[in-house]
Order: C-alpha cells, then structure tokens, then sequence
C-alpha cells in the first residue's frame, strides 16, 4: 500500500494541476511544490534504509596499539 502511495504522489507530481475542456488550457503544479514531493519521497525512502544515512566509524590514531 506505501507503494501505492508513493506511485500516487509520483504521478500528482508530473501530472498537471489544472485542466480545461475545449480550449485545451493546462496549467502545471508549480516547481517548489514538485521539489517538495521530490523530497519528501527522497527521505521516505531513505528512511527505509538501513543505515538511515549513517555512518559510524572507529578512528585509530596511527601508531596506537
């Protein structure tokens, strides 16, 4: 069902936002809303991960035994 979801969100993104009937009048969703879906896509899914984005490291000085 989240895949659904995202699908959705994907195809209202690119979709337009607006349409009329004879004259053909398309108007699109505005670029700071398709950036903000864009986003909020990027950090479900980088939610999902396993690393979440982190990355934890052990630092050795050189010469420490």
């Amino acid at each position: 069902m989240a895949e659904q979801l995202d699908d959705t969100i994907r195809q209202n993104a690119t979709g337009p936002a607006k349409a009329a009937g004879d004259a053909g009048s398309v108007e699109q969703h505005k670029l700071t809303d398709q950036i903000a879906a864009d986003r909020y896509l990027a950090a479900k899914d980088a939610a999902k991960s396993k690393r979440r984005g982190l990355i934890l490291n052990k630092l050795v000085p050189p010469g420490a035994d």
